[in-house]
Parts: C-alpha cells; sequence; structure tokens
C-alpha cells in the first residue's frame, strides 16, 4: 500500500509540474522529490508523532533536496519545491472544514481548521529553515 502511495506522489507531482511548467528535463527529479516528501511522511507514521510534527519533517526533506537538486542542476529551487511539496499540502483538511460547516458541526470545523493552519504553518517553517540553512552555508563558502 505504501508503494503504490508513493508512486501516486510521483505521478502527481509530474503531472502538477507540467502544468505549472517545469522544464522536461527537471520533470522526474521533481516527482522525485515530492514522492521522498511523502514517503518520510509514512514512514514516520508508526513513530506516534502527530500529523503535523510528520508534516514538519516531511517538508524539511522536501526543502533539502529541492535545495540540492537546484545546486546540483543549476536551476531555481522553486522547479522543485512547489512542485514537491503537493501531497503535502493539507487539502483533505480544507474540504472537512468547508463540509464541516455546511453540515452545521462547527465543534469539527473548528478542530480541522486548527490543524490545517498548524499543518501550513510547519510547512511554510520546514521551508524557512532549510532555506536560511542553505544562506549559511552560502555565505561561508
Amino acid at each position: 500500500m505504501m508503494f503504490i502511495q508513493v508512486v501516486g506522489a510521483f505521478i502527481a507531482v509530474v503531472a502538477f509540474a507540467v502544468i505549472i511548467g517545469v522544464p522536461r528535463k527537471f520533470l522526474g527529479f521533481a516527482g522525485l522529490v515530492g514522492a521522498i516528501g511523502w514517503f518520510v511522511y509514512l514512514i514516520l507514521e508508526p513513530t506516534g508523532l502527530t500529523v503535523v510534527g510528520r508534516m514538519f519533517f516531511a517538508a524539511l526533506m522536501v526543502a533539502l533536496i529541492s535545495h540540492s537538486f537546484a545546486r546540483l542542476m543549476k536551476t531555481p529551487v522553486t522547479l522543485f519545491l512547489i512542485a514537491g511539496i503537493l501531497p503535502l499540502v493539507p487539502g483533505v483538511g480544507m474540504y472537512r472544514i468547508v463540509y464541516n460547516l455546511i453540515t452545521n458541526n462547527n465543534t469539527e470545523a473548528g478542530h480541522y481548521m486548527n490543524e490545517t493552519i498548524q499543518i501550513a504553518g510547519m510547512i511554510a517553517l520546514a521551508i524557512f529553515i532549510m532555506d536560511t540553512i542553505f544562506r549559511i552555508f552560502q555565505k561561508n563558502k
């Protein structure tokens, strides 16, 4: 089941990368970034980390690999980062918020809103941290 999810993440990221105009020679690398990020998220599930914690570490890995590929291939990091972060975006949380608001279940809507905002914040924090680390090492060269 995990293999199918990782392959699905790869395909989804490649398709999204095509839509946003990533050059053809980088599509596989963008897909690999997304697949590895989703793999990290799934691997951390049995550890007892919350969804928010797993998303943080998965986003950290996506940012690390995106920055590494960007430097190796001398291309902007956004080619890999924007597409590669796609599997981690909390879309299901946003769906649950709207669904629970429509069904007048405000308590559940509030719970999912809180969790979705935390996930989005952790993704942004992970990207910021990795970007800062790469900038520090870049200045030291």
